[in-house]
């Protein structure tokens, strides 16, 4: 009864065949990624996680599965070496809102030009858990660091501290990368009182902002104001 002309989806959830179907000119959706790559809930986080230099936005027709119909427009994003999900995020919301209005006027002047996806198998982005956001201090150093920061502000990479006897779930909300020769083993704790180093394979994990179970989020200055590590603590 509405008698829509055309209708835009952003970052929601899979609409009924008959909702999508009303609008007249169809109804289009944005996707933050270059499709087919990256179709899935979460792919500015898998774009850094897999330390991509560039995305993208797309628009495209919806259809009867989730992100491949027809792509109307794409625009390609750069990603810097120190972006986070959340940065990488904003700036593609930018981006994203002039992409929606040059397709709301490409379609509405009769300009639009959709093309399918190709069917090639592709990188996906499924939807972020407590599995896939657990730190694995055993990879490369710029992969740690690339996960770290592509879950950076939410839902955060974490791993499990072994302090004395206990083991503490602990978020590490942001990071940087000490590319150093060492000898340890990966998730040995090199501690002072205004650092943490965590060993990987080939470096270290220099933590800047960290949260442990039941506490709030604090940097490591005043982390290890209140907190001592342990000679055998180590992330595992």
């Amino acid at each position: 009864s509405l008698q829509t002309d055309l209708q835009v989806v952003v970052a929601f959830r899979m609409l009924p065949e008959q909702v999508w179907r009303m609008a007249s000119s169809g109804t289009f959706n944005l996707h933050a990624s270059l499709l087919p790559e990256y179709r899935g809930a979460a792919p500015i986080n898998w774009a850094i996680i897999n330390g991509e230099i560039k995305t993208g936005l797309t628009t495209f027709y919806i259809n009867e599965q989730i992100d491949t119909g027809a792509i109307l427009l794409q625009r390609e994003v750069p990603i810097s070496p120190d972006d986070t999900a959340g940065k990488l995020h904003d700036t593609l919301m930018e981006a994203g809102s002039d992409l929606v209005l040059e397709t709301v006027e490409s379609i509405c002047q009769g300009e639009a030009s959709p093309r399918d996806q190709p069917d090639l198998k592709l990188k996906p982005a499924p939807k972020l858990n407590k599995d896939n956001c657990r730190i694995d201090w055993s990879m490369p150093l710029d992969k740690i660091y690339n996960h770290i920061r592509g879950l950076n502000p939410y839902p955060s990479a974490w791993t499990l501290l072994q302090h004395d006897q206990d083991q503490i779930e602990c978020k590490v909300h942001s990071a940087i990368m000490v590319k150093e020769s060492h000898s340890h083993l990966p998730g040995t704790i090199r501690s002072s009182k205004k650092e943490i180093l965590v060993a990987a394979a080939d470096g270290f994990i220099k933590i800047e902002n960290l949260q442990l179970s039941g506490k709030r989020k604090m940097d490591v200055v005043s982390f290890l104001n209140g907190f001592r590590f342990e000679p055998n603590d180590k992330f595992i």
